[in-house]
């Protein structure tokens, strides 16, 4: 099991979990540093879509991530909403995808 980053992060990317996340499982396809680089409406400005992933592998399930969401959009693995499912997925294609390149 493992947590899951949704849609509802795209645009989002407050970085908040990243920063607690104690086994560095959660990425984007633009590097953090240029993330960080950028305030918040700056990154929805240029990255407008834009989201974070949990890599499943790496994942503890420590929990740390979630309340750190302002859009309440990292959900356990085992309470991902139904409508949300096809997120899983979606989290672990980006790390499938990273690895290959």
């Amino acid at each position: 099991m493992s947590y899951v980053i949704t849609d509802a992060c795209v645009g989002a990317c407050d970085m908040g979990c990243v920063s607690v996340c104690p086994v560095d499982a959660i990425h984007g396809a633009v590097p953090e540093r240029e993330l960080r680089a950028l305030s918040t409406a700056e990154r929805a400005k240029r990255h407008p879509s834009l989201q974070l992933y949990i890599d499943p592998e790496r994942c503890i399930c420590c929990g740390a991530c979630e309340p750190e969401c302002p859009v309440n959009a990292i959900f356990d693995e085992g309470d991902l909403p139904s409508d949300k499912a096809w997120c899983r997925e979606d989290n672990a294609r980006f790390f499938a995808q990273t690895q290959q390149r």
